[in-house]
């Protein structure tokens, strides 16, 4: 049925924006993934979003304990509208939740904080498995029940007087160098074919204006 929506769907938007939704989700991967831990500069959230969209990162886990996420419009640039956000607020602490849930599908959770047993980010293992990294607001860092709940730690090479970069160019930086690993090596980072399927038919959804109901008529269409 996806994939018959999505022919269905396709006919609702241009063939070249169509084209351009089949030649980006072939480079999109969970192989990778983002965690923001109590992020609140809207500014810096938006960038992270940004450059997960940027770089291929499909899914961003947004840790709200103590403040909400928001996006600046104007700084994501309608990134968010490409991107599967999950929020974890039901609790007065989520990080751990968070943590766990990822590790029960296979994550390795990487602390990216300047620590005693850090590897640099050109000596990341890639081939240990798929991995989350994990980035703490601007100022505090991730909390000390991240890092107690890490399984690894991960730093940028620094060379000036200032400690550390701030969240959205950490982000941005390791991404970039992360995913330049993963295509070069031969693991495979992509997505499968029935996840790329449901990611396109959620971009038609978005993109085309009343959808649910263009979809709800051709349904009951089917059905007489």
């Amino acid at each position: 049925m996806t994939n018959e929506l999505i022919s269905y769907l396709s006919q609702f938007i241009t063939t070249e924006r169509y084209d351009l939704f089949n030649k980006i989700i072939d480079d999109r991967t969970r192989y990778m993934t983002v965690v923001l831990e109590d992020i609140f500069q809207p500014h810096n959230a938006s960038a992270v979003l940004r450059s997960c969209d940027c770089f291929g990162v499909q899914d961003v886990h947004i840790i709200e304990n103590e403040n909400e996420y928001t996006v600046n419009p104007d700084v994501a640039r309608g990134s968010s509208k490409w991107l599967n956000l999950y929020k974890y607020n039901k609790n007065e602490n989520n990080t751990v939740s968070t943590i766990n849930e990822l590790k029960n599908k296979g994550y390795r959770i990487i602390a990216t904080t300047p620590h005693k047993k850090d590897v640099n980010l050109e000596d990341f293992d890639i081939r240990a498995g798929k991995f989350a990294l994990m980035f703490g607001s601007e100022g505090p860092g991730l909390s000390e029940i991240a890092m107690k709940n890490a399984d690894e730690f991960l730093k940028i090479p620094m060379y000036g007087f200032t400690e550390s970069f701030n969240i959205s160019v950490s982000a941005a930086l390791s991404l970039h160098h992360l995913i330049l690993k993963l295509r070069e090596s031969n693991i495979n980072f992509k997505l499968k074919k029935l996840e790329q399927e449901v990611i396109v038919l959620e971009w038609l959804k978005r993109s085309i204006k009343d959808s649910e109901n263009i979809i709800r008529n051709y349904l009951n269409e089917k059905m007489f």
